[in-house]
């Protein structure tokens, strides 16, 4: 039998025995091993060309200088955009206000694949408007400036490597993220950045536990979450309006710390209950699900607070640092079900939330719970009472901690040896 005949014979059998599913599968599996013969799947997963990772152990000091008078040059470095994307705008905010005490802020975008980042610049100037920042590819160098923040563990090796040895580097920690691979090389890689010597300013008291547990190293600062107050808002009702209905999933497909399976398979069991209750999903557009669901793709936080307002319940998954999404939905009178973990529960405190057990059963029970109460009107007002959680407050001490710093800079910032620094 030849190795044709042979391929062929197997998938017959898979055919006969799993169905076209199963021959999709078993086709889509020799094609990865196929992948996987010819090319490195491990470097292709870094969010960095190799050259650019640096290591903790090879860092000197650098001899960072004082910036002088009250206006600095920022540098933010960051992985390219995407439309909506959570991370880049509480990043954005940080700049913005650090724009607004007169500081002048460049962003230092880092695409591996490439040294122009203009595509990349017209995404920014039209979903985040309010930012005034030049926008230069990291590739180029950061001469001139006073500080450096990285906002990613790939942007943090980029700092080390690539930054201007005179500037006092940060990290702008917003999840613990070596908790999105296995234990690993990429694992080993995200973690080292907590020891490269930067500044580590700790979005959220989640991030500094996990540093001190996990690392042994103590944050330098640590700000609070903030919450969109402004977009997402509990909107006006009258007695003509539609009571409240239906539930919200925002869908991250590709990403499983968002427990997308699991969230699919719960809302499955939830419609099987609750049939007359619609499952909005917004996000990524889902396909072959077993119930109906409506798709919106991705909206604008107007139009995302609108559906909020309209809506009883959503369901919010995170298994790493918690997302922005349930004080968005609590402000608009939502009721965020999420998955009950010490890590999210660090850092949310929502006595009118509901958290559930990560299984598709007590998920789906709580959506129930949360869409059968009673005075749902009465609870959107407890949800969505002001809390003064707005951005403003992290951000000025994100600036704070970078003046103080620049303002008497010591000598523990780390320089990459010159063998493999980037001048």
């Amino acid at each position: 039998m030849t190795a044709i005949q042979h391929r062929v014979s197997g998938l017959l059998r898979v055919l006969k025995t799993q169905g076209t599913a199963g021959v999709a599968t078993a086709v889509a599996k020799r094609l990865v091993d196929r992948i996987n013969e010819r090319v490195d799947l491990a470097v292709a997963e870094l969010p960095v060309r190799p050259e650019d990772l640096a290591d903790s152990g090879a860092l000197l000091p650098a001899a960072a200088r004082a910036a002088g008078g009250r206006k600095m040059r920022i540098g933010w470095v960051c992985a390219p955009p995407s439309a909506g994307s959570g991370g880049h705008t509480t990043l954005f905010r940080m700049v913005e206000i650090a724009e607004q005490r007169g500081h002048e802020c460049t962003l230092f975008l880092y695409d591996k694949n490439s040294d122009d980042v203009s595509r990349h610049e017209a995404v920014i100037r039209e979903h985040w408007t309010g930012l005034k920042a030049g926008v230069h590819s990291a590739t180029a160098g950061m001469a001139g400036m006073d500080a450096v923040v990285a906002s990613s563990w790939g942007a943090a090796h980029v700092v080390a490597m690539r930054a201007p040895t005179t500037a006092s580097r940060f990290y702008f920690i917003q999840d613990f993220e070596p908790y999105f691979y296995p234990r690993g090389a990429l694992y080993s890689f995200a973690e080292d950045t907590y020891r490269f010597g930067f500044t580590n300013i700790a979005l959220g008291e989640m991030i500094a536990t996990r540093l001190r547990t996990e690392v042994g190293i103590e944050p330098d600062v640590v700000v609070p979450f903030g919450c969109d107050d402004v977009q997402y808002r509990l909107l006006p009702r009258d007695d003509s309006a539609a009571p409240r209905s239906g539930v919200v999933y925002y869908a991250k497909r590709s990403v499983d710390r968002r427990g997308y399976l699991l969230a699919k398979l719960a809302l499955e069991e939830f419609h099987s209950e609750h049939p007359d209750q619609e499952i909005h999903v917004v996000g990524d557009r889902v396909t072959n699900w077993s119930v109906p669901v409506t798709n919106h793709g991705s909206l604008t936080p107007k139009d995302l607070n609108v559906l909020y307002n309209r809506t009883i319940a959503s369901l919010s998954l995170s298994f790493t640092n918690i997302s922005l999404v349930p004080e968005e939905l609590m402000a608009a009178g939502n009721v965020p079900v999420m998955n009950d973990h010490e890590f999210s529960r660090a850092v949310l405190d929502a006595p009118h939330a509901i958290w559930a057990k990560p299984t598709p059963r007590a998920i789906a029970r709580a959506l129930s719970n949360a869409v059968t109460a009673p005075d749902i009107d009465g609870r959107a007002r407890l949800l969505s009472a002001p809390g003064g959680r707005g951005w403003t407050t992290t951000a000025v001490l994100v600036s704070e901690t970078i003046e103080a710093v620049c303002a008497e800079p010591g000598t523990s910032r780390p320089e990459a040896r010159e063998l493999g620094a980037h001048k």
